[in-house]
């Protein structure tokens, strides 16, 4: 009966209606992700000590590294779940399962360990003084040396149950373990609660992984027999096939994750130039474009297990309507919101601070993101086509033109024509770029499919391209 469900969602629901099961959930919980992110600084800011503040600023680049993990194994393994799927493989979607759930166990073991006994030279290396070692410390007690195993999992075991289509299962867990995070920091972190300040932080964090983390157990537990996603160690072992597939993937998005990080601090340190109100500014900027931008990533998330599955199957044209219309959606939605950003920039920062140079530097700073925004929805579309289809070397290509070969250089050539505002146009230089590059090659990506039938992995042979 399940099979019959999955099937009927991947193969024969209506497009509209199958893209946007799977979505919303999705774009649901990227919503609650950035709710989430945005509760850790909000009741941090309201103790008013520059020290706490600085204890989760200073310990963000360490969180930002689970990320690498988690692109490698869980957008790697779903993917090649989602295809085996497609092609009726069974078993490799389990062994694809079991696998990435291990390999994400294991390195975020290896993580926690290496960062608590080097934690004097980690605590160096992000910056922390004898002012603020000892709070940035209790902190990473908790998000990294006791929580790097629940953080990781918790992501990976959302993509793995979101590759067969229950999507909305694993935005439960996710969101679930979000607003429990929401609900516990004013607890832990306030002197009306527990008074632990950025450890506090770090602890309502940690609990909140464990309780997303439970939650997918149970539901495994509960759905076995109806699930293909399996954390047996025995189905864990590698393959040659198998690893190659996960790999292919999962490397690229990995390392699409690390440019970014690279990038962030190269902008960080043009932006400290100008002063404290400007890095303020930039900032409140990038988290206020943030919400456009988890919306577009819940869209392409949610798109890849149909595209991944279809691409398997070998229904090319019903792949292809599926991402046209994912294409319409989030175009759409991206213009409206860069009208309403670029005109309502002003207000949108004055929500976060009121002081005046900084509601200036932001509202211009804000204007010049709207730009990238269009763009940038399309050219996230097609990164996550490429790691559907299991073509991660087109992903890669794209981060590295993204950062090395875009973004950064036009920091440099920006800055200098435009001080300050400059940095801001920077991305969308970049994006306007990758999303023409992005059309072309779906274009041609989509004819060779109706040409050829789609390009399977060796093992699950050539489909034909059907209707759909």
């Amino acid at each position: 009966m399940e099979d019959v469900k999955k099937a009927e969602l991947f193969e024969r629901t209506p497009i509209p209606r199958a893209v946007l099961t799977l979505s919303v959930p999705t774009v649901l919980s990227s919503l609650v992700m950035v709710l989430y992110n945005l509760a850790d600084t909000y009741f941090v800011g309201k103790l008013q000590d520059p020290i706490q503040n600085s204890a989760v600023t200073l310990a963000a680049p360490v969180l930002l590294a689970f990320n690498a993990v988690n692109n490698l194994f869980g957008v790697g393994s779903s993917s090649m779940m989602s295809r085996a799927l497609g092609a009726k493989d069974y078993d490799t979607v389990r062994r694809s399962s079991a696998f990435g759930f291990y390999c994400a166990l294991l390195c975020s073991v290896l993580f926690a360990v290496l960062a608590a006994a080097l934690r004097a030279p980690l605590l160096a290396l992000l910056g922390a003084d004898a002012s603020t070692s000892q709070a940035t410390l209790g902190y990473l007690r908790w998000t990294v040396f006791f929580g790097a195993a629940p953080a990781i999992l918790n992501v990976v075991m959302a993509y793995l149950v979101r590759s067969e289509g229950a999507t909305l299962h694993a935005s439960i867990g996710s969101m679930s373990g979000c607003a429990l995070n929401i609900v516990l920091d004013p607890i832990f972190i306030l002197p009306s609660g527990l008074d632990m300040g950025a450890a506090g932080a770090g602890l309502a964090t940690f609990l909140s992984n464990c309780f997303a983390c439970a939650y997918f157990f149970v539901l495994l537990f509960v759905r076995r027999g109806k699930t293909y996603v399996c954390i047996q160690p025995s189905m864990a072992r590698p393959r040659r096939e198998l690893v190659r597939g996960v790999f292919g993937v999962g490397v690229p998005a990995s390392i699409q994750n690390l440019l970014n990080v690279t990038g962030m601090t190269v902008l960080n340190n043009f932006t400290a130039v100008f002063g404290p109100d400007a890095i303020a500014a930039m900032g409140i900027s990038y988290k206020i474009n943030m919400i456009p931008m988890y919306i577009a990533m819940g869209v392409s998330q949610g798109l890849m297990p149909l595209v991944s599955y279809n691409y398997g199957s070998g229904n090319s044209l019903r792949l292809k309507k599926a991402v046209l219309f994912a294409e319409k959606i989030s175009l759409s939605f991206m213009i409206v919101v860069s009208v309403v950003y670029f005109f309502a920039s002003e207000p949108l920062i004055s929500l976060f601070m009121k002081t005046e140079a900084v509601v200036a530097y932001g509202a211009k700073f804000l204007q010049c993101m709207c730009v990238a925004q269009p763009f940038l929805c399309l050219d996230f579309l097609a990164v996550g086509v490429f790691q559907a289809c299991g073509l991660g070397q087109y992903s890669l290509v794209f981060a590295l033109l993204r950062k090395i070969v875009l973004e950064i250089p036009a920091l440099y050539v920006l800055n200098y024509f435009i001080p300050l505002y400059g940095l801001a146009c920077a991305q969308a230089v970049a994006e306007v770029v990758l999303a023409a590059a992005a059309v072309v090659i779906l274009t041609r990506l989509f004819r060779r499919m109706e040409v050829e039938g789609t390009p399977l992995p060796p093992r699950h042979g050539r489909g034909r391209s059907t209707e759909g």
